[in-house]
């Protein structure tokens, strides 16, 4: 199938409009109608309702979508991946979640592309669901998590631990540090469990997120206390401008390596999991700049 049917498909989807779906992908509104038209023949059901200028998915068309992404998707990352094979460059998809890249990927990411030749890379942020959904779709290659990926296509193996820290702006216990602007950063299922256990409070966290960078940023900026990776506060804690919270637990939490059982790049996802002994989880260099202002 064409490529092209699917994507003018999905813009108009998008847009719910023919005459702005042609403008959007250069092409004459009649072209637009046409390839509708060569779609719903092809899959022998109606896309779209036309009333006036009212147009609207069908039950048909809006099951339709998801495959429709994921075709799109997958044909587009095999032509790019294909291309580049006549320059003999071979590519490598990493993952992570937003936690994990600003806490371990980064300086990861660094030594991947040291010690590799020959490759080009793609570095994704990506929610769990996302990275699970892109692993067995084959448009990520390896894949970084907190909680384990149970899927019978994927090997999943724990390859490392991230220490976190109860750090605030100012000196103070743990029962002060969890009652004023205490953020709650999303560190994953196990995380959210074990935090029930250790802290069984009866006030919500003044803030939520699932991210640490912005955890870090507002506690900098507004005061406050989170636990955070070392490889984070690092800078800030010699800085002063954080403080370690008195007679707090440090916690370990585990991190966890992906990837498809019969992944063509199987031999390059080997290598980079011979190289995590040696990963050092260093915060971004920008962060650390930033610690030291």
């Amino acid at each position: 199938m064409d490529i092209r049917l699917l994507s003018t498909f999905l813009e108009v989807a998008r847009v719910r409009h023919f005459g702005r779906t042609a403008e959007n992908q250069h092409i004459t509104q009649a072209a637009v109608s046409a390839r509708i038209k060569q779609l719903e023949a092809y899959f022998g059901t109606v896309l779209f309702t036309r009333e006036r200028n009212n147009i609207k998915l069908t039950s048909s068309g809006e099951r339709l979508i998801g495959y429709a992404e994921v075709m799109v998707s997958t044909l587009q990352q095999a032509k790019y991946e294909l291309s580049l094979q006549e320059s003999k460059i071979l590519q490598l998809s990493m993952g992570g979640t937003p936690n994990i890249w600003d806490a371990y990927l980064q300086n990861c990411l660094s030594i991947v592309t040291d010690k590799f030749t020959g490759y080009g890379f793609n570095a994704e942020v990506l929610s769990r669901e996302q990275i699970n959904r892109a692993l067995i779709e084959r448009t990520l290659d390896i894949a970084f998590a907190f909680d384990p990926l149970k899927v019978d296509e994927l090997e999943c193996k724990k390859i490392a631990n991230l220490r976190l820290v109860l750090v605030s702006t100012t000196v103070c216990n743990v029962e002060t540090a969890l009652l004023e602007k205490y953020v709650y950063v999303d560190w994953g299922t196990a995380f959210s469990l074990e935090h029930g256990h250790r802290h069984p409070q009866k006030t919500a966290p003044f803030l939520r997120t699932s991210t640490g960078r912005i955890a870090l940023d507002f506690i900098l900026e507004k005061g406050g206390s989170a636990y955070l990776p070392v490889s984070l506060v690092e800078p800030f804690l010699n800085s002063g401008q954080l403080q370690l919270v008195e007679n707090s637990l440090n916690w370990d939490r585990p991190i966890y390596l992906s990837y498809r059982k019969k992944s063509t790049s199987i031999e390059a996802i080997n290598a980079v999991a011979a190289l995590i002994p040696q990963i050092d989880p260093l915060t971004a260099y920008s962060l650390v700049k930033a610690g030291e202002s």
